[in-house]
């Protein structure tokens, strides 16, 4: 089992400062995430790449369907470089709220899904060279003849986790077949809400997101080996319903713990608390 933590707020120098409290502490990762109109969390992976050596950098989540596939590419193969390869793509649909809704239109999960595909299949094309050409529904792409950008470090591509989705009675789980398509999956229980989007997952519904995926991958003639399971929880205060300990979570299947602690208030004291958290390092 590995250790991250979702930094929820701070600023890009607390971040990048945070991220080397996170590296001393021994932290496996430290994460970002991603609004509409915010900060622009591959900037400050970019800026926490130069001040840290060790630590993991990733986004939870990046709203992939919403980006230009080509502009993602970028970002990521960037702070990818920079980082000398470590960095994590974390994508979902995303959660539609104010701060998406007073810019862009809900375009409904049928069309998000879609272009999230495509943005993935166009991602990975790109990181693998030149010449690369798709034609997709929302998106295409011809080979480039010039000013052509350095390879990224990790091959064929930095990691892609996909929000994965178990709802009950549903014969498919097309989350769950994305999700085993690409490198990690974050789990996730249909009936959960904004507030509270993991309280539904326990372990028996980590056991079967992982016994489907662990099928579908077969069936791909992929394995389970280096596959990432990623459970968020909080050890420390009240956000979603996972808790310690986390040997339940990894006998279910889980490789990563992240620490979600979204109940933290958006203020001085909340970043302090932060620190403090990252500072006392994983609970292993």
């Amino acid at each position: 089992m590995r250790f991250g933590a979702v930094i929820p707020y701070a600023d890009e120098r607390e971040f990048t400062e945070l991220a080397t409290v996170a590296e001393e502490a021994g932290w496996d990762m430290v994460f970002s995430w991603e609004a509409v109109w915010g900060q622009d969390a591959w900037a400050t992976l970019a800026a926490a790449a130069m001040v840290t050596e060790r630590v993991r950098l990733g986004t939870l989540l990046t709203p992939a369907a919403r980006y230009l596939p080509w502009d993602l590419a970028s970002r990521v193969a960037s702070v990818d470089r920079l980082s000398q390869g470590r960095v994590t793509l974390g994508v979902g649909l995303g959660a539609l709220h104010g701060n998406w809704l007073a810019f862009e239109a809900d375009e409904g999960r049928a069309v998000r899904a879609a272009k999230l595909d495509e943005v993935l299949a166009i991602y990975t094309g790109l990181m693998g060279g030149q010449p690369f050409e798709f034609t997709g529904e929302y998106f295409s792409a011809r080979p480039v003849p010039e000013l052509i950008p350095p390879m990224p470090v990790q091959r064929p591509h930095p990691p892609v986790w996909c929000v994965g989705m178990l709802v009950p009675g549903r014969p498919r789980q097309r989350s769950l077949e994305r999700a085993a398509r690409w490198q990690g999956v974050f789990p996730a229980y249909a009936g959960g809400t904004l507030d509270e989007p993991h309280s539904h997952l326990t372990t028996e519904a980590l056991r079967e997101v992982v016994d489907r995926i662990g099928t579908l991958r077969a069936d791909a003639g992929a394995s389970m080996e280096g596959y990432d399971v990623v459970v968020e929880g909080d050890s420390h205060g009240s956000f979603g319903g996972v808790r310690p300990p986390v040997q339940q979570w990894a006998d279910a299947g889980a490789t990563w713990w992240v620490e979600s602690w979204w109940d933290l208030p958006d203020s001085p004291e909340g970043r302090a608390e932060t620190r403090r958290r990252l500072a006392l390092g994983p609970r292993r």
